[in-house]
């Protein structure tokens, strides 16, 4: 197969599973699901080729068409997109295997319409991972918004409504308001909204312009969730799990961050972008949306909320790394990209393996609960680990490489964000655990039963140690994925 017909084939296969999933899951709901899985196997070997390409040195293009006489519709893969690419596609099947026991555990309605779209916001992350310039960028950026409204508000409830409501008046604000003058700037500004390596700037462009600009992208990429314009991620919270271990731990906020790292190596350049005055300031607002997500994180009962706010703190590590713009810190952002996305999906499905089998969503209603789901909270308690940094997991890379980032950019001051987040990521993480497998539990008898019950759904409980094992894979990963992205400099 050629380069190109596998790049058409990134986003075609999970076009293809959308249009077929409606065709038979009203009637075959097994057969549903086998064409989402057949799909996600096939996009993973489909991503995993043109990995092996862009290894070898090779930049897979893809021309689709032009409009205006100045923007192209193209497709160019790269070792950052391929990287985002390869999290999106490897996560879409464990998560799919997850979907099918927590939609049928919980007896979801409109399961077919929830996989269809699923598949549709795929294809879309699929295109932002391959987008050649800012243009196909901002359209397959906009799909994946559209893409996920019926799954944000699918339980139709006021509750839904209101989430979907402030989801789309941040994010579609945002893109509009502020992302789509940024692009129109660029072209204005160099001639090109091309990504290029080093960026697209000359050496006289006018450090108040890309101030400007860079401002513009930082607060316009709102599925970066960087402090203020984050309120639409906790929101979305009102979506069954599935949405929130996949799409917002990993392909809609990952859009975001990816998207905001490659601005900044192939739009800016990293010459430019750490000489543009407003870089410093806007890895100060990174720094503070780091910790102060994690205050409120410290305060929510509701486990996923909980989880949501974690995620705004731990999504601008990878705004940091990108303001940072040395090569530690945008390797460090890179390397957060793949080990946040497997270390948060695994909390996000352990969350909802604990609705499914036990109906609880508290923090408060978890004591002795690991004792009868001991799988589901060792995956917690391995994830958790990963996520505040402590070796032999993957975590721990991002936090090393950032941390050296900031004293390469001489704002050493920025490593106590870093560090006082993993304090705080103990904190609102660690008692988690520390409540399933150390208190009493309320009703030993009831508690008890559950496990039983655990057997009974064993879809929700085999994903979360899968990615929980991959935090641990990961950490001897990360020398080959460094290699990987290191042309990206």
């Amino acid at each position: 197969m050629s380069a190109e017909l596998l790049i058409l084939s990134m986003m075609l296969i999970p076009l293809a599973a959308a249009a077929l999933i409606p065709l038979v899951g009203r009637r075959a709901p097994n057969l549903r699901e086998g064409v989402t899985f057949a799909a996600g196997l096939a996009l993973l070997f489909v991503v995993v080729q043109l990995c092996i390409l862009v290894a070898g040195g090779a930049r897979p293009e893809l021309l689709i068409g032009s409009f205006a006489g100045l923007f192209e519709i193209r497709f160019r893969l790269e070792p950052l997109g391929a990287t985002f690419a390869a999290i999106a596609s490897s996560l879409w099947i464990v998560n799919s295997m997850f979907t099918l026991g927590y939609m049928r555990g919980n007896k979801e309605a409109n399961q077919t319409r929830f996989y269809t779209f699923v598949a549709i916001a795929i294809a879309s992350a699929m295109g932002i991972a391959a987008s050649a310039n800012l243009i196909t960028l901002f359209i397959f950026y906009e799909a994946l918004t559209i893409s996920t409204f019926p799954l944000v508000s699918h339980k139709g409830d006021a509750k839904a409504r209101r989430g979907l409501t402030i989801y789309t008046l941040i994010l579609m604000g945002t893109s509009l308001g502020l992302l789509l003058p940024a692009i129109i700037g660029v072209q204005v500004v160099a001639g090109t909204t091309d990504f290029v390596p080093g960026g697209v700037f000359g050496p006289d462009v006018s450090l108040t312009a890309t101030s400007i600009l860079l401002v513009l992208f930082a607060f316009g990429i709102a599925k970066a969730a960087l402090m203020p314009v984050h309120p639409w991620l906790p929101n979305a919270m009102v979506a069954p799990t599935p949405v929130s271990a996949l799409l917002h731990a990993v392909a809609v906020v990952k859009a975001g961050v990816f998207t905001m790292l490659k601005v900044v190596v192939y739009t800016f350049g990293t010459d430019v972008a750490s000489i543009t005055p407003s870089s410093d300031w806007l890895a100060w607002i990174a720094a503070i949306s780091i910790v102060v997500a994690s205050i409120i994180a410290l305060r929510q009962d509701n486990l996923k909320k909980r989880l949501a706010y974690s995620t705004v703190s731990q999504l601008s590590y990878i705004t940091l790394g990108a303001m940072l713009a040395t090569s530690w810190g945008v390797l460090g952002g890179g390397l957060q990209i793949v080990m946040h996305a497997w270390g948060k999906i695994t909390l996000f499905m352990v969350a909802g393996a604990i609705y499914t089998i036990a109906h609880r969503d508290s923090v408060s209603q978890l004591d002795g609960l690991g004792r009868s789901l001991p799988w589901v909270f060792g995956a917690f308690l391995v994830a958790s680990v990963s996520l505040i940094g402590v070796p032999p997991f993957g975590g721990s890379w991002p936090k090393f490489y950032l941390m050296w980032g900031a004293l390469e950019s001489g704002q050493a001051v920025l490593m106590a964000a870093l560090i006082v987040s993993s304090l705080l990521n103990i904190l609102y993480l660690m008692p988690i655990a520390i409540r399933g497998f150390m208190k009493a539990p309320a009703d030993p008898a009831r508690d008890a039963a559950l496990a039983l019950e655990a057997r009974n759904h064993r879809w929700v409980v085999i994903p979360p140690v899968i990615t929980a094992v991959g935090t641990l894979v990961l950490f001897f990963a990360a020398p080959w994925i460094i290699r990987f992205l290191e042309p990206i400099l």
